[in-house]
């Protein structure tokens, strides 16, 4: 009897040590191809049934490598009934523990990436019943490879209608408004989540759909959807726009294209943030603020600007983009809320300083909800002025040239606001004869003082004969 024992505990140490000179072999190209013709991948698949749930792991990460940009092995995937046997570990009972199921769904996205073929028969097999099943984990570390697998069949020939069929309300949302819901709630962000949420929101057009999902559960159809205003906003509301955002602001060069339907959506949320939003009390922080309407606000305004911005540096044709924006009366709005704001901190004081007024804003003006937000403002108007006359000429025609003017200071609650109102007048200006002959003509009305100034002995006034600003020694 002892003398089993000690051959069974042999032939498990045996066992071992050739699973680990296997998965050893497989972490490089070489050995991926060397064990790609011994057969390798069959036996792996085989023991995914055999063993136990704890005992499945290092044989998934070594079917993981072997698929790792092998195509051979990658091929022997699919004609073996690989998606079944990764299926059969994602089902059993009691649930497969986290790392399992994390390991399963990399051997998924590694085998899919070789062609069609593949990321059919994996779709085929896991969607959506299946992915439903994963996304209950409600874990970043399995929706991750999760991301990696939606994001990598939704890709190439065929991805576009399973992207469609992901973004079908009652079959394929459910699963990605879950994948935001687990991001949202661990503040979780990774390139694969990243890479999905641009395909499903910017480049194709299912913004709209995926925004509302996520807010107050509803039943949505089409009509309900097309017809939906934004007036009410959610923490994974705004955790969608916050990710949306810095796609655009750290990876413009990764974005092919941008759907004008994900351009227009946003300009509903602006309109609708900015129609809720409390505007009588002063933000004393950047976004995210923690209120949802705020950062909606916030964050649609710099979406909008890096859309712009994106129309201007890549592609002409993305210049329709600004258009439909300006048709869809982006401008007119904008400068309604910069119009209807308080002036900025130094204007501000300057009128205090001068007139004696108190310290208290006037009932009728509005405050910065954020730190920022007449920046944000500022940029985007500046954005859509560059190299457009058409807009040039619109911001004359609203007698909005001086606003403009009005935001060339440095203003502590706006980093940055001096530069973009200085972009905005060379925008402004830039081959527009009407805009220079305006600006040329305008004569100042009132010395700007400054409490800073005034300490410091000094004061700006109008000199009486040239009608300009002089400085003149008080002390």
């Amino acid at each position: 009897m002892a003398k089993e024992d000690n051959h069974c505990t042999a032939g498990h140490r045996e066992g071992e040590e050739t699973l680990e000179f296997l998965l050893e072999a497989s972490r490089t190209s070489e050995g991926r191809a060397r064990l790609a013709s011994t057969g390798t991948l069959a036996a792996a698949l085989r023991r995914l049934s055999d063993e136990s749930t704890p005992s499945l792991l290092p044989w998934l990460r070594l079917i993981r490598n072997l698929c790792a940009g092998e195509t051979a092995n990658q091929d022997a995937f699919v004609e073996l009934g690989g998606p079944d046997r990764i299926a059969s570990v994602l089902l059993r009972n009691p649930p497969a523990p986290r790392e399992v199921v994390r390991v399963a769904l990399q051997v998924l996205g590694n085998a899919a990436a070789d062609g069609e073929l593949h990321r059919s028969a994996v779709w085929s097999r896991f969607f959506p019943t299946l992915f439903l099943e994963v996304v209950q984990y409600r874990e970043p570390a399995v929706c991750d490879p999760l991301c990696m697998v939606l994001d990598t069949c939704c890709s190439s020939e065929g991805g576009r209608q399973r992207l469609a069929q992901l973004c079908e309300i009652e079959t394929g949302l459910p699963i990605l408004l879950e994948i935001i819901s687990t991001a949202c709630g661990a503040h979780h962000k990774e390139d694969w989540f990243y890479w999905l949420l641009c395909k499903v929101c910017i480049e194709e057009p299912y913004f709209s759909r995926v925004f509302i999902g996520l807010g107050s559960p509803c039943d949505l159809d089409n009509s309900a959807e097309d017809e939906c205003q934004y007036m009410l906003f959610t923490r994974e509301q705004s955790f969608l726009l916050e990710m949306l955002t810095e796609y655009l602001r750290d990876r413009p060069g990764d974005v092919t294209s941008i759907s004008n339907h994900f351009v227009l959506e946003v300009l509903k949320v602006l309109k609708g943030a900015s129609a809720i939003v409390d505007f009588t009390s002063r933000g004393n922080s950047d976004v995210p603020t923690g209120s949802p309407a705020v950062d909606a606000l916030g964050y649609s305004l710099i979406i909008l600007r890096h859309i712009c911005a994106w129309a201007n540096d890549i592609s002409h044709a993305a210049e329709a983009h600004i258009d439909s924006l300006v048709s869809a009366g982006l401008l007119q709005l904008l400068l309604c809320l910069l119009g209807e704001l308080e002036p900025p901190a130094i204007i501000r004081k300057s009128m205090m300083n001068a007139r004696g007024h108190s310290g208290q804003p006037s009932s009728s003006v509005k405050l910065c909800p954020y730190k920022g937000f007449r920046k944000d403002l500022v940029s985007v108007i500046a954005n859509c002025l560059h190299g457009r006359k058409q807009v040039q000429d619109e911001i004359r025609r609203q007698k909005a040239i001086s606003l403009l003017l009005q935001q060339c200071v440095v203003d502590e609650d706006n980093p940055l606001l001096r530069e973009w109102g200085l972009w905005s007048i060379r925008n402004l200006l830039e081959e527009n004869v009407e805009n220079q002959q305006e600006v040329a003509e305008l004569q100042l009305q009132e010395p700007v003082n400054t409490p800073e100034m005034d300490s410091i002995g000094l004061r700006v006034e109008i000199d009486e004969k040239t009608g300009r600003p002089k400085l003149v020694n008080i002390a």
